[in-house]
């Protein structure tokens, strides 16, 4: 009996959740709710994260006047600075990408993307706030809306290729 309970606790393994397993990165899965706001976006119960909310990440898409579409990763508690994310990009601005080119773009909707999967699938340019570094682990999207996952920021920054840069405004 108490295996089919912990069949039932655990939740279904993500897509990312199973690239990190290919590539044997430690890591573990976190769940929790998401609203819409009056605007269908996708709007998540911080209450539950409350004690280690700085410790999750958002994976914001940009488009750079030379590169295209990259991306830049800060805490939820901050903002991106487009002028930093253009110098250490080689671009002279970026912009957040349009959203209705954000899920042909990444493969993810809004408040979906993740740097694993984003990098996994489309090779973009990843760029993590240097922020990460101080952590022995940090959270970031596992690509389905409401759910994340913990992993060590270097084992983020050697899978995605992306270096730690300053990137809050």
């Amino acid at each position: 009996m108490s295996k089919k309970k912990n069949k039932k606790n655990k939740l279904e393994k993500t897509l990312v959740e199973k690239i990190l397993d290919q590539h044997k990165i430690k890591y573990h899965q976190a769940s929790f709710a998401v609203t819409k706001d009056k605007g269908g976006v996708a709007q998540m119960d911080t209450s539950i994260l409350e004690e280690k909310e700085h410790l999750v990440y958002k994976t914001l898409v940009c488009e750079g006047n030379k590169t295209g579409p990259l991306v830049g990763v800060v805490p939820i508690t901050e903002h991106l600075s487009m002028k930093k994310l253009a110098k250490v990009s080689g671009n002279k601005k970026c912009e957040m990408l349009p959203l209705k080119k954000l899920a042909k773009t990444t493969g993810y909707i809004h408040g979906a993307n993740t740097p694993i999967g984003i990098y996994f699938k489309e090779k973009l340019p990843i760029y993590l706030d240097d922020s990460m570094k101080k952590n022995d682990e940090i959270a970031v999207s596992s690509g389905e809306l409401g759910r994340s996952v913990f992993l060590n920021p270097k084992d983020l920054a050697k899978f995605c290729h992306a270096p730690f840069v300053d990137l809050k405004e």
